[in-house]
């Protein structure tokens, strides 16, 4: 028995595999993407990034029927995207055991919401799994594997992405993955049985009590599982808790009970009885929604006794041991030495009490977000830029009796097309911070085309633009794009094609011509695409050529027909630069107009009056070297080449 230090999710990889998963599909997004790229690596198994997270579970009910033992993963707002599947599968039932992992996002590290998908769990009424360690996730795709078997349904396993991405030991036996690996069932034949897969109206009504039946069984199996277990500690207070806020807990109230829940739903009502009959007052931690409470709070026969939960612990944003002693010693559950010894340890707290008190604290800005160096987004959002700040120029001074009758055509025309950018999922959403500041609109994965098309049909006096990447394209942008051909509408749809995923980590997607393990793949062509649903205007520009994006841009907002403008480039941060070429700035020629900061290089800086670049950062774009109005940045050598 080897123990090694494992992210949860690098342990959730190890145990799908080492549980006889054979096929694991998913989509990228933070915090969850880490799974499926580990468990690509594994021999003998097949796993992709689908298109999406519905294609993703789709895929993977087709292996669990055919009798594979199946993992899908995805982060918890690509849940809402595969929540038709999941439903269905419910219904359905598999073969082969199928676990769905969703990592939750408390505090919104990496997503455009919160949300807590337990409730999905009661929703499509199917059992939820919620480690608390990197242990716990390796050894709860087992179990989620064989409940999945055992009662005929899938399981949906929860992390948070604490769990994800902390580290901790996990008992890996390689005899034990040689093992369970070389012990995956063999894939004979499909079971035939309509009655049971089949979801016409008259077999769903019959699978619709089995579901109910299924769900009782579950109850009880909940009441008993040892993933459920009291530890008893000091009676005074029970803490009820799971996933992540129990090791918080554990840390804020060292001697209390504990009823730790690592399978909340169907919810084990009869244990939380016997557990709140015997301690002083309930204890509730839980992160964001009062899942475990609203459970609680409405048991029959519950004894009557102080029960405390989100009207001591919030339910916005993540939780941390400081957060939760905080929150305790304010409502009186700890006292403050309690506290200290808990959190620092009395010879921790007098050390810290022995240090100097500094003279001033030093508080360091907060660092904004920004496209990497040579991005390839960065000129087509200094286009748009500049296109929006001629329409706010033109809505504060209309054409009057003063200009000309040219002049006068020239501003009512650009009032009559005034842009309106809707952007989408992915690095590209930076183009909404300052200085670039040039997306009006950003709401979910795919949505920037409805948008565009939805002002242009509600009337508004604006030419409407969708902003979106070949990844957020391919996941959902694909229909959208439809809608527009088959309305009639004049959208222009910027796809900016860096060929990868970026933001998740540079993962693989249907245009990347690779697959998730690296090995070469069919490559979905987007201009052919785009052209085959109807678009007839499609230009495929190069990402970097300030000149024709804007002129391309202003052609397309002035077409009467919709367009479809690819931006092309390789992303930065999976192709370096080979350049012998740097950009620098001729201090003799520099005005000091700071155009070229608009850009947000992170290898341009300002210093003494003046912009520099910095040569271990830049890659040679020469974006900036385009849009300086006074030809002050110019190519050299990098120091150290040889002429």
């Amino acid at each position: 028995m080897a123990r090694r230090l494992l992210l949860g999710n690098e342990a959730l990889a190890f145990g799908a595999y080492a549980a006889g998963v054979s096929v694991a599909t998913g989509y990228p997004g933070t915090p969850s993407t880490e799974i499926l790229e580990r468990f690509a690596r594994f021999p003998n198994v097949y796993a992709e990034w689908s298109p999406n997270e519905k294609v993703a579970l789709e895929v993977g009910m087709g292996a669990s029927l055919a009798g594979a033992r199946t993992m899908v993963t995805m982060k918890h707002v690509g849940l809402n995207v595969a929540a038709d599947p999941f439903f269905a599968a419910a219904y359905m039932g598999v073969v082969g055991g199928l676990v769905i992992v969703s990592a939750d996002d408390p505090g919104m590290h990496s997503s455009q919401g919160e949300q807590d998908n337990r409730n999905y769990a009661r929703f499509a009424k199917v059992p939820i799994l919620e480690p608390s360690d990197s242990q716990e996730c390796m050894d709860m795709v087992a179990l989620g594997l064989e409940i999945s078997e055992t009662f005929d349904t899938p399981v949906l396993l929860r992390t948070t992405g604490r769990i994800s991405h902390a580290q901790s030991l996990v008992d890996v036996d390689p005899q034990r993955l040689e093992a369970r690996a070389s012990a995956r069932r063999v894939v004979t034949a499909f079971p035939h049985n309509p009655e049971k897969y089949v979801m016409l109206p008259g077999n769903a009504r019959q699978r619709r009590v089995a579901v109910e039946e299924r769900l009782c069984r579950l109850r009880d199996y909940a009441e008993t599982t040892p993933v459920n277990a009291i530890q008893w500690g000091e009676r005074r207070l029970g803490i009820v808790s799971s996933s992540m806020a129990y090791q918080y807990a554990r840390e804020v109230f060292p001697h209390a009970s504990f009823l730790k829940l690592g399978m909340a739903y169907p919810f084990p009502g009869r244990l939380v009885l016997e557990f709140a009959r015997q301690v002083e007052t309930l204890v509730i931690v839980e992160e964001l929604d009062p899942f475990l409470e609203e459970h609680i709070r409405a048991l029959p026969g519950f004894p009557s006794m102080p029960v405390v939960g989100k009207s001591v612990f919030p339910s916005i944003g993540e939780f941390s041991s400081e957060l939760l002693a905080r929150c305790a010693r304010e409502h009186g559950l700890v006292s403050e030495p309690d506290v200290v010894e808990l959190n620092r340890g009395p010879s921790a707290a007098a050390a810290e009490a022995a240090k100097p008190v500094p003279a001033a604290e030093v508080i360091l800005p907060p660092r904004a977000p920004v496209l990497c160096p040579g991005c390839g987004h960065r000129a087509t959002f200094d286009a748009l830029r500049r296109l929006l700040l001629e329409c706010q120029a033109d809505l504060v001074t209309p054409p009057g009796p003063e200009h000309s009758p040219y002049e006068r055509g020239i501003l009512d025309r650009r009032r009559r097309y005034r842009v309106v950018v809707n952007g989408d999922i992915g690095c590209y959403t930076l183009g909404a911070l300052q200085p670039l500041n040039a997306i009006d609109t950003c709401s979910c994965m795919g949505a920037s085309i409805g948008h565009a098309l939805g002002m242009e049909k509600a009337g508004i006096k604006n030419k409407t633009v969708a902003v979106i990447g070949d990844s957020t394209f391919f996941h959902s942008g694909i229909t959208g794009l439809v809608d527009v051909i088959i309305s009639g509408a004049a959208t222009t749809v910027i796809i900016l094609d860096n060929g990868t995923t970026a933001m998740t980590g540079g993962n693989t997607n249907p245009g990347s011509g690779r697959a998730v393990d690296g090995r070469p793949a069919r490559r979905v062509d987007l201009e052919t695409l785009c052209r085959a649903l109807g678009v007839q205007d499609v230009q495929v520009l190069d990402a970097f050529d300030c000149a024709g994006i804007e002129r391309e841009i202003r052609r397309a907002l002035y077409s009467d027909e919709p367009t479809v403008l690819i931006m092309r480039f390789k992303c930065r941060v999976q192709e370096r630069t080979t350049s012998l070429m740097v950009s620098r700035v001729e201090a003799d020629r520099c005005q000091s107009c700071w155009a070229c900061l608009t850009l947000a290089c992170p290898a341009l800086a300002r210093r003494e009056g003046r912009v520099e670049v910095v040569p271990s950062l830049c890659v040679d774009c020469q974006v900036c070297n385009m849009v300086c109005p006074h030809d002050a940045i110019r190519r050299v050598e990098r120091e150290g080449v040889a002429a």
